[in-house]
């Protein structure tokens, strides 16, 4: 799958999934720029990847954030090709005491970074008439008890690729969903033994995925080789999304 030299920014690859497909990115020999909101943790995966990285803190649920994060690409590279938007976070809570911070952090995070960072590259895009953009949603925008707001932002995302799709398919830029379930992130390790076990059972491949799961998943979509794809959500889920758990 053809990534040499292609310029990937992927956010919120620090650590977890984002690290996962930086990694998979730079190996296939795309150049990529490492982001997240820690010096440190950027630092260390830039180190790892080696040649060809760099790495950019900024908080992209900023409209400054997501711009400077994009110009920084350029400045350095000269162009973009590859956009992956993996930051993400959340605050499970039921609907009837869900705050209004933990809604609006919720959907600033997952949904209107991708928003910023979509209409940051997309000028560059379609001016050089080529673009991948690979957008993390989650099997979660199905709906799940206690993330009322965690599954609208992933249900936007989805709808949002889908726009995007639909806008930017005649400028040979394409727009593709990643929908994981379980990964193997520090979050999932931080559960108790028994959460974890019982979680695992609800997948029908009996496994978590591993960040390498999606890494691979994203390569294939932010490749040349997927240039007939666009406007579609690829479950990367171990078959949870058939309705099991």
């Amino acid at each position: 799958m053809n990534v040499k030299d292609r310029v990937a920014i992927v956010t919120g690859s620090g650590q977890g999934i984002g690290e996962g497909i930086a990694r998979v990115l730079a190996n296939a020999g795309a150049r990529v720029v490492v982001n997240d909101l820690s010096q440190e943790r950027v630092d260390e995966v830039v180190a790892d990847i080696g040649g060809g990285a760099i790495g950019h803190v900024a908080n992209v649920a900023t409209a400054d954030g997501a711009e400077g994060l994009v110009a920084a690409a350029q400045d350095e590279f000269g162009r973009v090709d590859i956009l992956v938007n993996n930051v993400g976070t959340a605050r499970d809570g039921w609907l009837a005491k869900m705050s209004e911070d933990d809604w609006d952090t919720v959907i600033d995070v997952n949904l209107k970074s991708q928003f910023l960072l979509c209409r940051a590259v997309t000028p560059l895009m379609m001016e050089q008439e080529y673009g991948r953009i690979v957008n993390i949603t989650s099997r979660a925008w199905l709906g799940g008890p206690g993330q009322a707001n965690y599954a609208a932002s992933k249900g936007g995302v989805i709808s949002l690729t889908r726009t995007i799709a639909l806008e930017l398919a005649r400028f040979g830029v394409t727009a593709n969903c990643i929908a994981p379930a379980l990964v193997d992130t520090p979050l999932f390790r931080g559960l108790k033994d028994e959460v974890q076990e019982r979680l695992v059972k609800t997948i029908p491949a009996r496994r978590i995925g591993t960040p390498d799961d999606i890494g691979n998943a994203a390569l294939f979509l932010a490749s040349d080789e997927s240039s007939y794809i666009t406007g579609q959500t690829l479950y990367v889920c171990g078959g949870r999304s058939l309705g099991a758990g």
